[in-house]
């Protein structure tokens, strides 16, 4: 086994399996005996915990779904006594009653450890400095990051989010080789470097391990070049654990790992619920096999993804998420998701990753603007409306959708801290930001 390595990362898969079946069975028995929501639940769909043998066996439970999670709001999944639970995080309640997660000390435990694995496998190592700009409070990135960095015996800067011309300095001055951060905040911060005439490649940062949005290739892309460093996605939510669900290994950047002996995953047709094959696109479902104080069976998480073979560990991968199920925006009959309108403006060199969709209805036809922040150097130059109508080109031949994009200038696009908001829709239809909204 390679050192530093947990020995279930290099398990053959009948090991993995043996153990998620040991784990499954406990899981089942501890949220029907504890939690009255699965109880009920698993009575009105006719099984019991008796009836899972096998692995296939869990098709036969029902789903869980964030509005379960709401309507137990707040602490009614909890399966242990509330003096049993060393700490309660929540998300942020932007599309209602925030989603609540408890967890034992056992739960913290097991957390911690798998955000140092996760951290190994993004190529940090003991003694390496850790600027932290996960946001810490109720959110679970900034905690959940923190505690696996000092589990594997890496010094942690708690530098939380907001403040971007401090992180610049922090980073100058702290010298941290890694940076724990939401890519969209990340392009914020390389911006500042040039804003403040500094080369950002020459910082000390080599690896960047970003997650709590999707983010796509372009964008990996963009970042490694402007930094010169390392870009892994690390995959999380709360209902789950928080960060440090699936992680990718900086040796291959094939898609995450998924921990699989604390989760298990499905991927499901978003409509039917059916299980799909390994290797077929669909919503994302995960079991948790461990957690103590809130369990929850067969989560449908609405990211939208696929499940590969092991790589770098024996563990299955996911694919990247690149968008949700309740993302999809259906404009004019088609289909569309923000990361497809990322991936064609970053083919551009000439403007940035800072954008926003904005959807308006005039009578009945849906006016989709695509607002991009131009890079200084070609916004000073001019010239851009040929850019615009080329970018709208390639829209128009990828996704089949004629928009109007809008090139503004450096710093007209709103920053966010934490998550982007991607999308405004005035259509009467809810504005989309990273944040998970209700199903």
């Amino acid at each position: 086994m390679p050192a530093g390595l947990d020995a279930i990362e290099t398990a053959s898969r009948d090991e993995i399996a043996a153990l998620q079946c040991e784990r499954f069975a406990w899981t089942l028995r501890h949220a029907y005996e504890n939690v009255p929501h699965y109880r009920a639940a698993f009575d009105k769909a006719g099984v019991h915990p008796a009836d899972f043998r096998d692995l296939p066996d869990i098709a036969k439970f029902p789903f869980t779904a964030k509005r379960d999670l709401r309507e137990n709001y707040p602490f009614g999944l909890f399966a242990v006594p509330q003096a049993k639970v060393a700490r309660i995080h929540a998300s942020s309640g932007t599309t209602g009653k925030p989603v609540v997660a408890g967890y034992t000390q056992a739960d913290l435990d097991v957390w911690a450890g798998l955000m140092a694995r996760s951290i190994y496998a993004a190529g940090g190592r003991p003694g390496m400095k850790v600027h932290n700009a996960y946001g810490y409070g109720l959110f679970t990135g900034g905690l959940g990051v923190h505690y696996g960095v000092e589990r594997l015996g890496c010094t942690v800067i708690p530098v939380s989010g907001g403040q971007t011309e401090r992180q610049v300095q922090l980073i100058r001055d702290f010298a941290p080789e890694i940076i724990t951060v939401t890519p969209s905040y990340l392009l914020a911060i390389l911006d500042e470097f040039r804003a403040r005439g500094l080369d950002p490649r020459a910082t000390s940062l080599r690896i960047a391990i970003l997650g709590a949005e999707p983010w796509t290739n372009a964008m990996r892309a963009e970042i490694e070049a402007g930094f010169g460093l390392d870009a892994v996605d690390i995959y999380g939510l709360s209902e789950v654990m928080g960060p440090g669900v699936a992680q990718e290994c900086v040796e291959t950047k094939d898609g995450l790992h998924i921990w699989e002996d604390h989760f298990f995953p499905e991927v499901i047709d978003p409509d039917t619920g059916a299980v799909l094959p390994e290797g077929e696109r669909g919503e994302l479902v995960f079991t948790s096999l461990t957690k103590q104080a809130m369990p929850v069976i067969r989560y449908r998480t609405r990211d939208l993804t696929r499940l590969l073979p092991g790589t770098a560990r024996t563990m299955r991968r996911m694919e990247k998420v690149t968008g949700r199920s309740d993302d999809m925006l259906i404009v004019r009959g088609v289909n569309l998701f923000p990361s497809q309108i990322e991936e064609q403006l970053l083919a551009s060199e000439r403007v940035t990753g800072h954008y926003q969709i904005r959807l308006t209805r005039e009578g009945r036809l849906d006016d989709v603007a695509v607002h991009v922040e131009a890079r200084p150097e070609h916004f000073a130059a001019g010239g851009l409306e040929a850019e615009a109508e080329a970018i709208v080109g390639r829209i128009k031949g990828i996704i089949g959708l004629t928009v109007r994009v809008v090139i503004e200038p450096p710093g007209a696009i709103e920053r966010s801290m934490g998550k982007a908001r991607r999308v405004i829709d005035r259509r009467g239809i809810q504005s989309i930001s990273g944040d998970h909204p209700a199903p």
